[in-house]
């Protein structure tokens, strides 16, 4: 038995709910599937389906601090349409010194591929990831 064999969530911290569901549904798109407590919060929880059946977690927490190291990623098919999407709500993608990223913030993957990162109100990092 192996942990590898199981599905895996990934779960983010917040100080605030309600900024982070203005960031999350409002900003990124996403859709909540159910809501929750989080530590005694009533409702202090988010959690969004995204692709192939994984889900996000985002819920408040008093040990909630943002990290410039990235938290989740999503893996898309169109990253130009997702970023420029994302931009016309209100999204500010970072801009990193030495990336090569264009006007958009969208710049080449380590690996191959382009990424883009922006950060939610509490300054965990998302990326948005393609292939292509």
């Amino acid at each position: 038995m192996a942990l590898g064999d199981y599905p895996v969530r990934a779960s983010i911290g917040v100080t605030d709910i309600r900024r982070a569901v203005g960031f999350y549904e409002g900003v990124l798109g996403l859709v909540p599937e159910s809501e929750g407590p989080s530590a005694g919060i009533e409702g202090g929880a988010r959690f969004y389906r995204a692709g192939q059946g994984t889900m996000l977690n985002v819920f408040e927490t008093p040990a909630a601090g943002g990290t410039a190291s990235t938290v989740a990623t999503f893996y898309v098919d169109d990253i130009e349409a997702i970023v420029h999407g994302i931009s016309r709500a209100g999204g500010e993608f970072a801009r990193y010194d030495g990336f090569g990223q264009d006007e958009h913030g969208i710049g080449p993957r380590a690996g191959g591929g382009r990424i883009a990162w922006i950060a939610d109100p509490d300054g965990n990092t998302i990326a948005i990831e393609s292939d292509h």
